[in-house]
C-alpha cells in the first residue's frame, strides 16, 4: 500500500472513521449505514444533486438548507445530519462521495465481509453464484460479498478479483500471453 495518499483520501477516510466510531457509539451503525447507502443513490441518480455537492461556489447557509430539508425527507438520522452539516461548515461536502465509499467499507469489514468481483464469459445461474460464493467464504474464511459480471469478450473462463489478489483463467487472458510470447521469439 502506498505511502503517499492524497489529500482527499487521507481527509475521506478521518471523516468516514468519525463517523463510523459515532454511529456505533450510539447504536446506530447500521440505520446510519441505510441512510448512507440511500444517499449513495440519490447522488448517482439525480445530476441536479450530484452538480450541488461537488460545487465549490454553493453558499454553506444554502448547503445547510438543502441537507435539512434533504435529512427530513430521507429519515436520516439525527447523527447522520449533523454530520453533513459539519462537512459543510468545513467545507469538506465535495468530499462526501469518497467519505460514504470509505465508511461502507469499514461497516462491511466489521462485519467480517470480503468485497469481490466475479466475471465470467457465460451467464451464470443464481445457484451457481450462490455455490460459488459459499465456497470461496469457506476458504477465505469470512463472508463474501461480490459484484457479478458478464462479460462475452472473455471467450471462455472466469476472473475473480480479491482486493488485490487476482485470478484470471480467462480464454482472452491466455491467448494474449500466447501472443506476447510469440511477439518475444
Amino acid at each position: 500500500m502506498s505511502t503517499n495518499k492524497s489529500f482527499s483520501t487521507e481527509t475521506s477516510e478521518r471523516y468516514s472513521r468519525a463517523l463510523f466510531e459515532v454511529s456505533k457509539d450510539a447504536n446506530e451503525l447500521e440505520k446510519v449505514e441505510a441512510d448512507v447507502n440511500k444517499f449513495q443513490l440519490l447522488l448517482t441518480s439525480s445530476y441536479e444533486t450530484k452538480n450541488f455537492i461537488k460545487d465549490p461556489t454553493q453558499n454553506t447557509i444554502e448547503q445547510g438548507k438543502v441537507i435539512n430539508l434533504l435529512a427530513e425527507k430521507l429519515e436520516f438520522s439525527k447523527n447522520l445530519k449533523n454530520f453533513f452539516l459539519l462537512l459543510i461548515e468545513k467545507r469538506r461536502i465535495f468530499f462526501v462521495k469518497k467519505i460514504f465509499e470509505s465508511f461502507l467499507k469499514l461497516c462491511s469489514r466489521k462485519r467480517g465481509e470480503v468485497k469481490a468481483s466475479l466475471i465470467s464469459s457465460k451467464e451464470l445461474s443464481q445457484p451457481e453464484l450462490e455455490k460459488i460464493r459459499k465456497d470461496l467464504s469457506v476458504t477465505m474464511g469470512s463472508t463474501l460479498k461480490f459484484e457479478y459480471i458478464l462479460d462475452k469478450e472473455l471467450i471462455g473462463g472466469l476472473k475473480l478479483q480479491l482486493g488485490s489478489f487476482m485470478i484470471d483463467t480467462s480464454i482472452k487472458n491466455k491467448l494474449k500471453k500466447y501472443e506476447q510470447k510469440m511477439l518475444e521469439n
